[in-house]
């Protein structure tokens, strides 16, 4: 079975001067996320609803 190429994007907060960042790609089950230093590291699955919870308390700290 093939793994598809995933479409990652970076924070809009992000600059283009190489600044410490994730990258994340949806998928239909998933958001995977990967460190943008370092892509050839592997990337973590987070379940959609634990990663919209984690964005609703990042956005309340």
């Amino acid at each position: 079975m093939s793994t598809p190429e995933l479409d990652w994007f970076k924070s809009s907060y992000s600059s283009a001067q190489g600044d410490s960042c994730i990258e994340v790609a949806v998928t239909e089950q998933t958001v995977q996320v990967r460190d943008s230093k370092d892509v050839t590291r592997p990337n973590f699955g987070v379940c959609r609803d634990g990663w919209s919870r984690f964005i609703r308390y990042a956005a309340e700290s």
